[in-house]
């Protein structure tokens, strides 16, 4: 059957029709593939009257820096430019692609010469994915860091989401925006894709150690990601956008997500668009970090057992 053909319909009990049309649209590619839009409508409501104070502000704080700062804000251009060229790099070079054709053959011709720490035919997957963090750290910390030093100097990095003060007192938005992620993961979760796509490290199961290495190594991407989108991208963008710098960091935020499951995608929609209004509300990245990390290792720990493959003993 072709993509956007109808399924066949098959009812020998003509009382059951309507359901097996029912059930036989609800697989047609077309209604599968609009089906988030009506979720997204619906939960838009919601996210509008959590935030709509904080856009406000955000939109007011705008106005007042336009009038103060009458020149040209640089900063809006030289941000989009940067993450267009850091997602570009981490495309091509970033993944484990890159590491199987480059980097792996030069560590097992180290291993070969007598580096005793290197065993690529036992880590050669783990070592993929330590190159894929690094390239992470590299592009969503390092780059945007340095780039700012030199041409913004008196932006501040703490001012990029890292301060810690006043977090505790809005923990309970994290809570909130949790127990929503929570109830839609157990939709998610039912989706065969879902449980044979987590965790990305296939070798998770074979050890506690590769688990817990894993999850260390995925938890630092998450707050790499994390400070790139929620901190540096929005502190760059909100004193000349406002509130659409929350929307035009959502974009890309849904980009990166290509690829991983069609739901996941389009959740990255709404997500981008909470959890940026959560950090500006917060002025901090840590109650987004929480978020995904928690959310990732429920994720990783459902898919496990879901399959029966949750870690036995704790040495590979």
């Amino acid at each position: 059957m072709a993509p956007g053909d109808f399924p066949p319909l098959d009812y020998p009990d003509a009382r059951l029709a309507p359901v097996s049309i029912w059930m036989a649209l609800a697989k047609w590619a077309p209604v599968q593939a609009l089906t988030p839009i009506p979720v997204i409508l619906l939960v838009a409501p919601f996210v509008w009257l959590l935030f709509r104070k904080t856009w406000r502000e955000l939109d007011e704080e705008r106005l007042a820096y336009l009038n103060a700062h009458p020149g040209t804000d640089h900063r809006p251009a030289v941000c989009l430019v940067l993450v267009a060229i850091v997602l570009t790099l981490q495309e091509y070079y970033g993944g484990r692609g890159f590491y199987q054709s480059t980097w792996e053959p030069w560590l097992r011709e180290l291993q070969l010469g007598g580096v005793r720490f290197l065993n690529v035919e036992k880590y050669g997957d783990l070592y993929g994915f330590y190159w894929w963090v690094a390239a992470r750290v590299l592009g969503y910390v390092v780059a945007p860091v340095l780039v700012w030093r030199v041409l913004f100097p008196a932006d501040r990095v703490l001012d990029m989401g890292l301060r810690v003060r006043g977090f505790l007192s809005h923990l309970w938005i994290y809570g909130l925006c949790l127990a929503g992620v929570l109830v839609a993961m157990f939709f998610v979760a039912r989706q065969g894709d879902f449980v044979n796509y987590y965790p990305f490290y296939k070798n998770a199961s074979r050890s506690w150690l590769d688990l817990l290495t894993w999850e260390a190594i995925y938890f630092l991407q998450f707050f790499a990601l994390e400070f790139f989108f929620r901190g540096w991208m929005l502190s760059a963008l909100r004193p000349s956008l406002g509130s659409a710098a929350i929307f035009a960091m959502a974009a890309p935020y849904c980009m990166i997500h290509y690829g991983k499951p069609y739901l996941e995608a389009h959740g990255a929609i709404i997500a981008g668009v909470v959890l940026g209004s959560l950090s500006i509300r917060t002025r901090s990245i840590y109650a987004g970090f929480l978020v995904h990390i928690t959310v990732a290792g429920l994720m990783d720990t459902i898919a496990l057992v879901s399959r029966g493959a949750m870690p036995t003993r704790f040495w590979p």
